[in-house]
């Protein structure tokens, strides 16, 4: 745990799971981070008193000469200024970095366009020509590609390896590894990672740690609190929950995360806008009960799913038969709304599927409030984007065999999704 984060819950009197409440909020309390999905961050409008975020939409303000606060390399600040161009700062915007760090127990956070740019924020802050940077075999396509292939077009080393086996990350180091970045549960085949080991491991090295924490959302895990530098999501998906916004966000103590301002934030221009930051700010609202409901419907799905005969496998974290479930249940408050499954003929099964769901929805992306599966066939994600061989290929196939279906669970009834789900796979 990073100092800063570890001196805001020091107060030993403070109830459990509960983080000092923003400044902003106008108390020296302390609220549960279901309170914070709420309030954390929240301005009420001075003029007319409205509770519900306004979205400010101006692409400039009023500016006092004298008020600007740069240094010879740029931007020193931008927080601490007053709001002065849309592309550095803006009221809404600001507003959901300010919850968000409040739910990941974070000094700040730096809000972006989509959840790719990010982890592009974060490497390129990071990482320069000579540099050497460790990230997930399995992890987003988005994240791996851009590692794998954009990186070293810029002199940067990347080294691939299976994070859940932490004798080939400790071999992996090198003396210009400067950040390993991980994922937890992994996108698509649900690994896990130990973040507290990895954050270990990696410090020990001298390098940050940065997690794609999208499928777990803090409803789940708080990686901070495991020791992980930089924590990422794609608040696109689950965050934001209603499919209709995209967006991505990294929290972190505020020297690491005014880096990535400074640099990604004012010259890559990914900057989110105040629409969608307010439309997600609207779905963190619900982040706490929509995950546990969808927590709870994803676990007795894959139950029913591992009982039906058109099944020959699922992957949850809540499962019992999850080779990483022990880890789930210490790393995990609740176990999240996604599941895979394996099916005989998988190209033969994805056709019958997307004809025969009337609940469920065939498609892509996932954490909406609507239910989505798609099938990952394992020769088409070798091809385009991991390209794994050997043991990382077998280790990979252990979770998805010749393909998975990634399910999404929403907020349909459940009985309705399980009977919608047998109706298909038994057509």
């Amino acid at each position: 745990m990073s100092p800063s984060v570890s001196s805001s819950l020091a107060a030993a009197d403070r109830p459990s799971g509960a983080v000092p409440l923003r400044p902003s909020c106008g108390a020296n309390r302390v609220l549960r981070r279901e309170t914070l999905a709420l309030d954390g961050g929240l301005v009420i409008d001075a003029a007319t008193k409205a509770i519900a975020p306004n979205i400010s939409m101006s692409v400039n303000n009023i500016l006092t000469p004298g008020d600007g606060a740069f240094s010879a390399e740029g931007v020193a600040d931008l927080t601490a200024l007053p709001f002065l161009y849309a592309r550095w700062t803006n009221p809404t915007v600001r507003q959901l970095e300010q919850r968000m760090a409040a739910l990941e127990g974070a000094d700040d956070a730096l809000a972006t366009a989509t959840g790719v740019a990010a982890i592009a924020a974060t490497f390129l802050t990071f990482l320069k020509k000579g540099d050497h940077l460790i990230v997930s075999d399995v992890c987003y396509a988005g994240a791996n590609e851009l590692a794998r292939r954009i990186l070293p077009d810029y002199g940067i080393e990347v080294t691939a390896v299976n994070m859940s086996r932490l004798g080939e990350l400790a071999a992996a180091f090198r003396p210009n590894t400067r950040l390993v970045h991980c994922e937890s549960p992994c996108n698509p085949i649900l690994r896990l990672t130990d973040l507290a080991a990895v954050a270990t491991l990696a410090h020990r090295h001298g390098a940050l740690v940065s997690v794609d924490s999208t499928l777990a959302t803090p409803v789940a895990t708080r990686p901070l609190a495991l020791g992980v530098d930089l924590v990422i999501h794609s608040l696109t998906k689950f965050i934001n929950g209603h499919g209709d916004a995209l967006g991505g966000i990294v929290c972190g103590c505020k020297d690491l995360v005014e880096k990535i301002r400074s640099r990604a934030g004012v010259y890559l221009g990914a900057t989110l806008s105040a629409q969608n930051a307010w439309l997600v700010m609207r779905g963190i609202d619900t982040l706490f009960p929509r995950l546990r409901t969808v927590s709870d419907s994803a676990l007795r799905i894959a139950r029913f799913l591992g009982d039906h005969p058109g099944v020959t496998s699922v992957t949850y974290p809540g499962l019992e038969t999850h080779p990483q479930h022990d880890l789930a249940k210490r790393q995990m408050d609740v176990f999240g709304g996604l599941l895979t499954f394996q099916t005989e003929n998988p190209q033969m099964m994805a056709v019958r599927l997307a004809s025969k769901l009337r609940v469920a929805h065939y498609a892509f992306s996932l954490g909406h409030q609507r239910s989505i599966v798609v099938l990952l066939d394992t020769a088409e994600m070798m091809h385009s984007t991991y390209r794994l061989e050997g043991a990382q290929l077998a280790d990979y196939r252990t979770f998805a065999g010749d393909g998975v279906f990634r399910l999404s669970v929403g907020l349909e009834s459940v009985d309705d999704l399980v009977e919608d789900l047998d109706q298909a796979l038994s057509a």
